[in-house]
């Protein structure tokens, strides 16, 4: 028999994995979505001050439950998914798709806040729909993380908790998995490779306190800046990538490989 606080934590895990699969969703479906998260995150949230359990360690606690349940796709479903790329074409496809997932929800979420700010006696809500905003964030870039390593052929070994750890460590620590490293998979689940996490969540929480500025200064900045920090970590993570595997370049020109458009080539995730 699951608590109340394990049922409010598989609400959140769900409404996550449900933003951060569907890329391409329109932005009433995302609001939607994250105004339901926002509602289950301050109910746990609610549940975890009553246990006495500080605001850090839940936010942790919570991306740990949802971390393994992300949809990661393997090598064969992204070629499906990116038009047949490969290599580092496919890297750079995958980058721009997450770039654009972190920009929309950073860009609602602050249009969200800014409604808010214009109606003081809601703002009190706007706490859970930022926690709702960067945990969000952290699964399309941790998600963005994993699939990387498939495109560059690391293979993090550990079973899928595990493997989810070691991603969640490298995303707090905006880098790659060292599968080499020793006791890589065990290290991801210590104490102090919660302590990261924790750490970097936190941090993301707080640059996602720009989206409280009035009317729309919030959603342009909350978008601008989950861009920028997504390509900054995916560029870090493909530097240390390709240090330990490089990749071939695709054989086929992408203009062959992609229908053709008015604005060029692109891919959904």
């Amino acid at each position: 028999m699951t608590s109340a606080a394990d049922d409010s934590n598989n609400e959140v895990a769900d409404l996550v994995g449900k933003l951060v699969a569907s890329e391409e969703t329109d932005g009433a479906e995302r609001r939607r979505l994250l105004g339901r998260l926002s509602g289950a995150l301050a109910r746990s949230a609610g549940k975890a001050r009553q246990r006495g359990v500080g605001r850090g360690r839940w936010l942790a606690d919570v991306f740990m439950n949802i971390a393994p349940r992300l949809p990661v796709r393997d090598l064969e479903t992204l070629r499906e998914h990116h038009y047949g790329l490969t290599g580092e074409q496919l890297a750079d496809d995958l980058v721009r798709t997450a770039a654009k997932a972190t920009t929309a929800v950073g860009a609602v979420g602050g249009a969200l806040a800014a409604a808010e700010f214009a109606a003081p006696p809601l703002l009190l809500s706007a706490p859970a729909q930022i926690v709702a905003e960067t945990l969000v964030v952290a699964a399309i870039e941790v998600k963005l993380l994993a699939e990387l390593h498939e495109v560059y052929d690391v293979r993090v070994p550990g079973n899928g908790t595990q493997r989810a750890a070691a991603f969640a460590l490298a995303w707090s620590k905006q880098r790659g998995v060292n599968p080499l490293a020793p006791g890589s998979a065990t290290i991801a689940l210590g104490t102090a490779a919660k302590t990261a996490l924790r750490n970097r969540l936190m941090r993301t929480l707080g640059r996602h306190l720009t989206t409280l500025g009035p009317f729309l200064t919030g959603a342009v900045a909350g978008g601008a800046l989950n861009r920028a920090a997504t390509k900054k970590l995916a560029a870090a993570v493909r530097a240390d990538l390709r240090r330990q595997r490089a990749l071939p370049q695709a054989a086929t020109p992408i203009s062959e490989l992609t229908p053709p458009s008015p604005d060029g080539p692109s891919a959904s995730g």
